[in-house]
């Protein structure tokens, strides 16, 4: 059998590290943001505009007209397209976090980069077709020369979060439910993501937060700062339907050690007031930020002090990067915000 790219020395590095690139799909499913698709794009010209100064950004595109029209809103809301990179490669949606490829790194010879092709089946089979999104990882790895390894299993990146030593962060919830791999039982999944991203630990949490209709996807949940810390999301309103998962989740991350065995350092992020639109409510959440190499991007959610105090929080544990709160009302209506968007590529 070929070894495993953690036999290899290969690991998936935590988003902290310096990135090469930043890669997004330009949004245009309208079944995504049913009646409000047209106020998605500048939230993109905005996430661009920040992550733009500090590296590359690449981005997927169906064809000529929709680069046309994606370049005619960057210029409108002044996000400077010199450092934008357009590839016309087909998408069904824009949530190219849980269909892109998951970057690895090699620890041994730092300019080794690997790409990982998980199994994608639009969070259970929900929204088909998504034969064009399961398609990508190899698009890239064909585009930028990269070898690319398949996994034989089904992962979207939303549901696994890395602190680059060794951890790794991921809820029962969503890898455990039947509509992912229903044939691998929980050991075996634990050893695919061991052998295939270079972790030593899997810390599982358990259920996610109420609207996510990805069955619980942990960068709605609890994200690292840095290496054996994490920021998790709190609801200290008893009334709330998140209070006791978050509650939960809260518990068994303080009793968590890192990969050496030290006590998990936790920070509590608040939830914002809940977010309800045409009677729905909405997977809206802080931890859904996504660290860029000079700026991280915060969700904000029209919700006064808790916005403010999220962004707070996120200023200490990122001193060195600007923390840019952008309206993400809007964008979470298509139930995913900054990080579901994007997907990095180490430097």
């Amino acid at each position: 059998m070929s070894p495993t790219p953690a036999e290899q020395g290969f690991a998936m590095p935590a988003e902290w590290e310096p990135h090469a690139a930043t890669w997004l799909s330009w949004p245009k499913k309208e079944a995504s943001w049913p009646g409000i698709l047209d106020r998605i794009p500048p939230v993109y010209a905005q996430m661009i505009r920040a992550l733009a100064e500090g590296e590359a950004i690449h981005l997927l595109v169906d064809g000529e007209e929709m680069e046309r029209q994606a370049r005619a809103v960057l210029r409108q809301h002044r996000a400077d397209a010199s450092n934008v990179h357009f590839h016309r490669i087909r998408t069904n949606d824009a949530w190219i976090r849980d269909y892109g490829p998951t970057f690895l790194k090699s620890r041994r010879s730092p300019s080794q980069t690997l790409l990982l092709d998980w199994g994608y089946n639009a969070w259970g089979g929900k929204y088909p077709p998504y034969d064009a999104d399961d398609a990508v990882p190899r698009a890239l790895a064909e585009l930028l020369g990269l070898p690319c390894v398949t996994p034989g299993m089904i992962l979207e990146g939303g549901s696994i979060d890395s602190d680059g030593a060794g951890l790794l962060l991921t809820t029962e919830a969503c890898l455990l439910n039947p509509n992912r791999n229903p044939a691998r039982t929980r050991a075996e999944i634990e050893r695919t993501l061991c052998e295939n991203l270079g972790v030593t630990k899997v810390l599982w949490l358990g259920d996610g937060i109420a609207g996510d209709d990805t069955d619980g996807h942990v960068d709605d949940l609890t994200r690292f700062v840095a290496t054996g810390r994490a920021v998790t999301a709190v609801e200290h309103d008893e009334r709330d339907e998140n209070s006791v998962p978050l509650r939960e989740n809260l518990e068994r991350l303080r009793g968590m050690t890192d990969a050496a065995g030290s006590r998990l350092e936790v920070i509590e992020l608040p939830m914002p007031l809940p977010v309800v639109f045409d009677g729905q409510r909405l997977p809206a959440s802080y931890a859904n930020f996504y660290i860029g190499n000079a700026a991280v991007l915060v969700p904000t959610y029209d919700s006064g002090r808790r916005d403010e105090m999220a962004l707070g929080i996120l200023r200490d544990c990122f001193p060195d990067r600007r923390v840019v709160g952008i309206r993400s009302v809007d964008m979470v209506w298509g139930l995913g915000s900054f990080h579901c968007a994007t997907q990095q590529q180490p430097a």
